[in-house]
């Protein structure tokens, strides 16, 4: 497979994986994406892997809290970044 295939293919497993069954959160990171991602580093795209696991009451708190607590910087650059659209 070639690197335009392989890129392809993440795009279209990541688009997957943001689709989400909380509308407000589907189009926050669909944005989020849209806007971010290729320009995100390694430890962010990690994190936004780990923050991609997460039920979906659980991300939306991450991204929509005043308050949240991400456990590292990588993940708090992300929320920062989702912010940015979600506003």
């Amino acid at each position: 497979m070639n690197t335009e295939n392989t890129k392809q293919a993440e795009s279209r497993r990541l688009a997957w994986r943001c689709r989400r069954g909380l509308l407000e959160l589907d189009i926050v990171l669909r944005r989020f994406v849209a806007q971010h991602y290729d320009g995100l580093s390694t430890a962010e795209l990690n994190a936004f892997d780990a923050m991609l696991a997460l039920p979906d009451n659980d991300f939306w708190t991450l991204v929509s809290s005043e308050n949240a607590q991400p456990n590292n910087a990588a993940t708090l650059a992300v929320i920062n970044k989702i912010k940015t659209v979600h506003h």
